[in-house]
């Protein structure tokens, strides 16, 4: 029980630190292990298998992010409830996303296993890397069910404000990755194959962790056998939140996988660098990305139990907690990025291909704090097809348009680059603008309570 993050009452920004840290760290350390596999591939099988490794993270996160998607609204909808009150609705969302993470992973990993071949070849990956990227790729998809079974099983622990135990799955798995990344590579001589076994092997045992404690724990978002099933009235309210974002997660990866595509016919050489550069960057991402997180969890909780003011408060303090560790977080990584990029390749042309990448994505990042932040306070209140639709076209529109357009005329790894803050910058102000239109602190409480009202009236 103490590990519970009492959302609703006392102070905000203590608890939202609280929240955060564990919830970033868990980001940070699962691009580190992500990391390794990069890492050793690229100081033991060269730089075509690290690029073929690199290649497929937009196709990766593609095919991952619907349901990814859907599990944040799994996370809103047990928040609400826990605001509520409302232990019958909360063991029903719990039990109905079990369900959802288990055969939606199976059906991805079948689709995605007739399909792979296809999707490598739309990455116009050079011959050299081809066989690599598909044989990653396909071991990759193997692990679909295990994978998202722990995206939901985190998502259902950080409703309720665990993030602590998440963390320690991911710790344990994480190490577990390192060792048979080393042991398949240098041990049994195996290249991508290897890394890719060991990813899904690593997931295995975390997703197992967490549904063991789900089982064991004494809070409300206890998992019981008899009771895995889908409630159909529960999931279409996760639905309804998760698919908008889904989508969004779906086509924003297709984008990345234009961009990517665009990255690829620059050579191996900018590909191994966007790949190194990549996992460093992400370091800074999962900072903002937990304070967006945590401001759906927190206004999810304080709208439910009829709190606007939190709500509000929420906002600002995600806003500035974010702002602040978003700063420092990319200036220690471009300050040292030289010496970081050595450790995935040495090539001098691919180190200054990364910082190049870098320099312009942190700029980018000094816009996308705010947007995850703002996104984050619209799905608390269960308002998901708004920030979706901002970000499919303030960054989706604008990257294709750019591919399309300003790359085919000056093919060149800094015009790709250019196109991030571009977009993002846009995207920012469009969902500012839009926020302010809708006002959801306001319209949403209001309606709460007119909503209580005839309920009491009714009684």
């Amino acid at each position: 029980m103490s590990r519970r993050i009492d959302m609703t009452n006392g102070t905000l920004g203590d608890k939202i630190i609280k929240y955060t840290i564990p919830l970033a760290i868990t980001g940070i350390l699962q691009q580190l292990f992500n990391a390794a596999d990069v890492a050793v591939v690229g100081q033991f099988s060269g730089k075509e298998a690290m690029a073929a490794v690199g290649s497929n993270a937009p196709v990766i996160g593609l095919l991952v992010n619907l349901f990814v998607g859907i599990s944040l609204g799994s996370n809103v909808i047990i928040a609400k409830s826990i605001g509520q009150k409302d232990e019958e609705k909360i063991s029903r969302a719990v039990h109905t996303s079990i369900i959802v993470a288990i055969f939606g992973g199976i059906l991805i990993a079948v689709l995605g296993e007739i399909l792979a071949p296809r999707v490598v070849a739309m990455l116009d990956v050079p011959p050299e890397v081809f066989p690599l990227s598909l044989k990653y790729l396909r071991i990759y998809l193997v692990g679909m069910p295990v994978i998202l079974l722990y995206n939901f099983e985190s998502a259902i622990f950080r409703s309720c404000g665990n993030t602590r135990t998440p963390l320690i799955a991911l710790v344990i798995s994480g190490v577990l990755n390192v060792i048979l990344n080393l042991l398949f590579v240098l041990g049994f001589g195996m290249d991508v194959n290897g890394v890719a076994t060991a990813t899904v092997l690593s997931n295995l045992v975390s997703s197992a962790i967490l549904f063991y404690s789900l089982r064991k724990t004494n809070l409300v978002i206890k998992v019981y056998l008899k009771k895995l099933r889908i409630h159909l009235d529960v999931f279409g309210q996760i639905l309804k939140i998760g698919v908008p974002a889904g989508v969004q997660g779906m086509i924003f990866s297709f984008a990345n996988i234009i961009v990517q595509s665009a990255v690829n016919s620059l050579g191996s050489t900018v590909m191994a660098a966007s790949s190194a550069a990549f996992n460093l960057e992400v370091f800074a991402y999962y900072i903002m990305n937990s304070f967006g997180q945590a401001c759906t969890t927190f206004v999810g909780q304080n709208y439910g139990a009829g709190k606007g003011k939190r709500c509000k408060r929420t906002l600002k303090l995600c806003l500035l907690q974010s702002g602040i560790g978003t700063f420092l977080s990319c200036g220690l990584i471009y300050l040292f990025a030289a010496p970081l990029l050595q450790i995935f390749n040495t090539d001098p042309e691919v180190v200054a291909a990364g910082r190049v990448r870098l320099g312009y994505i942190f700029i980018a990042y000094l816009f996308s704090f705010a947007q995850e932040a703002m996104s984050g306070y619209l799905r608390g209140f269960g308002v998901s097809f708004i920030p979706a639709a901002c970000s499919v076209i303030g960054i989706c529109g604008v990257r294709l348009t750019w591919i399309f357009t300003v790359f085919r005329q000056s093919p060149s790894f800094a015009t790709v680059m250019q196109v991030y803050p571009l977009s993002l910058a846009l995207t920012m102000v469009v969902t500012l603008i839009v926020m302010i239109i809708i006002k959801p602190s306001r319209r949403y409480m209001t309606a709460k309570a007119q909503g209580e009202k005839k309920t009491a009236a009714i009684e």
